[in-house]
């Protein structure tokens, strides 16, 4: 069989890779939550509890610059399984972690962990999955990504109330890597499966450039495109930043915040398949644009809400306005990554553009925290919603000029 369209059905990507991937996003959902609170359990300051929280993002954004290459040389299911192995590494620190120095390389590996694992994902879903199913199944695959963000937090508030420590939520972490090692090691390699009999071969044993060469070698795209996928790293990454802060500016209590940052996240969840049905039948832009102009708007209304009347309200409506902006472009950067990649070797190509997208995820907490420090935080708010027209406006000039017109229409 030469080509695997005939083949192919959302059932036989599901144990290779939508589970998989499910039980890492839940360990990992259920720990980013208290990562402030332990750190400052440990000791840490304020300042130093914040920055150990974005040492995910810095990590992964680490783990992008190795993770194509890696990828590209042992193939995705024994990344994956390395990935896996590293997570349970780190957990082991963060639980044994007695000072925030400790703590805070833990968290650092889990994040280039999740790096590697996302990548491994990505770039079996771009070499396996039929075009014109595409969308959809990068879109079920951020959706399986989303809903382990929504459980685990609360996975691992019904841990920490039945252990009475914060710490504990990390067994969560360590029994989910367990179980994707498992599973990968209990279902046939997926190249087998879904490929022609030489195409994960070929996968496996091509050689990838280096990330700084890719880099390099697609600088125009990257730079042009690439920066329009930076800025929607930075506006996903800034609303999960913002909406805690801005419920601890108007006084209300954990619990009130987490039910609706809860109800913001089941929104975002449940839209993962009709952003995908939306990019497969019209177009990469009929997502995209939707998605950054309906985050932005949100946040610049917000910025002006802090000392009005119905204060909470605002944030209520504005907190689920953003879920459902969010998950109408839920797979959008995995997609146009995969329209972009080169078919023989996606893996090298898929690093350079996650570095390029999680630079942005990166940068946001950070520039959101100067400017706090220096201004306020309606300010911070109103400028990373700005942001998001400008990113609008990149997206809508760049991706038809890169992307085939059939699918960026």
């Amino acid at each position: 069989m030469s080509t695997i369209e005939p083949a192919f059905t959302y059932r036989s990507i599901a144990l290779p890779a939508l589970v998989p991937s499910l039980l890492f996003a839940i360990g990992e959902g259920s720990v980013i939550p208290v990562i402030p609170a332990i750190a400052s359990n440990l000791g840490a300051t304020l300042a130093v509890a914040g920055f150990i929280a974005g040492m995910t993002m810095l990590g992964q954004l680490a783990g992008d610059i190795p993770s194509g290459w890696v990828v590209s040389r042992i193939g995705e299911r024994r990344a994956m399984i390395y990935a896996a192995c590293l997570a349970i590494v780190a957990t082991v620190l963060c639980m044994l972690a007695t000072a925030p120095l400790l703590f805070g390389i833990g968290i650092f590996f889990i994040g280039l962990a999740a790096a590697v694992f996302a990548l491994a994902r990505h770039a079996f879903m771009t070499t396996f999955v039929p075009i014109e199913y595409r969308a959809r199944a990068l879109s079920t695959l951020g959706g399986t990504f989303r809903l382990g963000w929504f459980a685990g937090p609360f996975l691992g508030a019904a841990i920490i109330a039945l252990s009475g420590t914060s710490q504990s939520v990390f067994w969560i972490q360590g029994l989910c890597a367990l179980a994707v090692i498992v599973l990968l090691l209990v279902v046939p390699d997926p190249t087998e499966k879904l490929a022609k009999p030489d195409a994960g071969e070929t996968f496996v044993a091509d050689e990838a450039a280096g990330l700084f060469t890719t880099l390099y070698a697609y600088r125009g795209l990257l730079l042009r495109l690439g920066s329009g996928v930076a800025i929607v790293g930075a506006l996903r990454a800034s609303r999960t930043v913002i909406l805690p802060l801005w419920a601890v500016s108007l006084g209300l209590g954990e619990a009130n915040t987490a039910l609706i940052v809860g109800i913001g996240g089941a929104i975002d969840f449940g839209l993962f398949y009709t952003s995908g049905q939306i990019m497969d039948r019209f177009g990469r832009l009929w997502s995209a644009i939707p998605s950054m102009t309906g985050m932005g708007l949100c946040l610049v209304v917000l910025a002006f809400t802090h000392d009005l009347p119905g204060a909470i309200a605002w944030f209520i409506v504005i907190t689920v306005l953003l879920g459902f902006s969010n998950g109408i472009g839920s797979g959008i950067m995995m997609t146009l990554g995969a329209d972009l990649a080169p078919p023989a070797n996606p893996a090298p190509f898929l690093g350079a553009f996650r570095f390029t997208s999680d630079a942005g995820t990166a940068a946001a907490p950070l520039v959101i925290a100067l400017v706090v420090a220096l201004a306020s935080l309606p300010l911070a708010v109103g400028l990373m919603g700005l942001l998001g027209f400008v990113g609008a406006g990149v997206l809508l000039r760049t991706v038809p000029r890169y992307v085939p017109r059939k699918l960026a229409r």
